[in-house]
């Protein structure tokens, strides 16, 4: 999880859908990526932050860009 200004911010991502669109299970996902389905289920939640290597490769399975797959309100960042 990331602090900012002394609050916990997280990620909204889109992994969810994706995996949706392309019929692909938790299981699958983490198995062809190298991690556990746990991971790829608590980043869905909103309860962990990937590191940037592991967004970056989500991103790559899926396709995409990392700011079509990782999602941050840009405002959460500045200061108060």
């Amino acid at each position: 999880m990331i602090i900012i200004s002394g609050k916990p911010q997280t990620f909204k991502t889109k992994i969810k859908v994706l995996r949706a669109e392309k019929n692909i299970t938790q299981e699958k996902l983490a198995e062809d990526i190298g991690v556990s389905r746990g991971t790829i289920l608590e980043i869905e939640k909103g309860t962990f932050n990937p590191s940037l290597k592991l967004a970056f490769r989500i991103s790559e399975y899926f396709g995409k860009k990392i700011d079509d797959v990782f999602e941050v309100n840009k405002g959460e960042f500045r200061d108060e």
